[in-house]
């Protein structure tokens, strides 16, 4: 997205609303680039994350919950005549996201089934266009906790709903959705299904992953293995990826989830 910015767009910079991996994502493109870049984040945002964001070279700014900070970074850009780079709602950015998708088929022969987690759509969307591109019959499956639920009863709705959000495991899922969402009509055309797991289930995921892998992934990016654990038959003699897309959580909060599913 940033490399396709004019020379007038590069000098003005950039601006996102994010407090996972995106804006992360933004932060280093604009170092790269040399492009000034303002990300918005929630005043919830986790210690980590903002630490994260601050070894970058970036402007940061607090603003209200998971709901207010996008429509307030779109009002910044708006005002300064800055390009807003969305973290879902952007083709580019789609396409950028849709590459996880042609370096796992690069890796893999066949699978048969993907699944993604799913927050605004962006990753699910990108994902999806490119799998069915080259194998129409592998089923994209997206996954979501109740707390951060949008996606899953706009699917089902076929369109898109305002569903009430709560505190979730999976905190990079909050958010909502616009309603111009380029997302949405790309998620229906192209996605077979999107879940919902428990956080139990995310939980427990986490814990396998660490056990098992040594990796240290967040609640949001454990969904696809939640799904997995929780629904065995769905995938029973099948050939599964899992995205697994994220480790942003300190080690204190990691360490109690999961010192509390090993003793649950």
């Amino acid at each position: 997205k940033l490399a396709q910015l004019t020379l007038e767009q590069r000098r003005k910079g950039v601006v996102t609303a994010s407090s996972g991996n995106h804006a992360q994502g933004v932060a280093f493109a604009s170092r790269m680039l040399e492009i000034p870049a303002t990300i918005f984040v929630p005043e919830t945002v986790s210690t980590i994350k903002l630490h994260r964001l601050q070894e970058y070279d970036v402007e940061i700014i607090q603003e209200g919950d998971y709901d207010e900070v996008e429509p307030a970074a779109r009002e910044f850009s708006k005002k300064r005549d800055l390009v807003y780079v969305s973290p879902y709602n952007d083709y580019d950015v789609m396409a950028g996201q849709g590459t996880i998708a042609i370096e796992v088929m690069e890796i893999l022969d066949r699978f048969d089934r993907i699944v993604v987690p799913v927050g605004g759509g962006g990753l699910i969307a990108g994902i999806s266009t490119a799998v069915k591109a080259e194998s129409p019959s592998t089923e994209v499956l997206g996954v979501v906790t109740p707390g951060a639920s949008t996606l899953y009863h706009s699917f089902r709705a076929g369109k898109i709903i305002e569903v009430e959000e709560f505190e979730t495991i999976a905190e990079a899922f909050l958010g909502g959705l616009e309603d111009d969402s380029r997302t949405f009509q790309v998620i229906m055309d192209s996605v077979d299904d999107i879940l919902m797991v428990q956080e139990d289930s995310v939980k427990d995921a986490m814990k396998l992953l660490w056990s098992e892998k040594g990796q240290v992934v967040e609640g949001a990016g454990a969904t696809g293995v939640a799904l997995i654990l929780e629904q065995p038959q769905r995938f029973h003699k099948k050939r599964v990826v899992a995205v697994i897309s994220g480790g942003n959580i300190s080690q204190s909060q990691f360490q109690d989830i999961v010192r509390n599913s090993l003793t649950e």
